[in-house]
């Protein structure tokens, strides 16, 4: 699953960037009860953007034509996006 530029910046803006902040760079939760209903603020936000079903959309569609063909940077992209993710939740 790809994180867009755009999520990336709605967790950054969120309300309490500096906890987001804290456990991507320190790795631990500093306040797990706050940090649980940022995730799960964020989770909603993320969730509700509509271009999501039209990506995953455009997406279904290249691979069906076999158009699709992510570069080498896209995936490291996508690895790193996704490892950030895991340690937000």
């Amino acid at each position: 699953m790809r994180i867009s530029d755009t999520e990336v910046k709605k967790i950054i803006n969120s309300p309490s960037p500096a906890i987001v902040h804290a456990i991507v760079e320190a790795g631990e939760a500093h306040n797990r009860e706050q940090d649980r209903q940022l995730v799960e603020a964020v989770t909603k936000e993320v969730l509700a953007t509509g271009d999501r079903d039209a990506m995953i959309d455009e997406l279904r569609s290249q691979i069906a034509a076999g158009l699709y063909n992510p570069s080498g940077e896209e995936i490291v992209d996508a690895m790193l996006r996704r490892a950030v993710a895991d340690n937000v939740r």
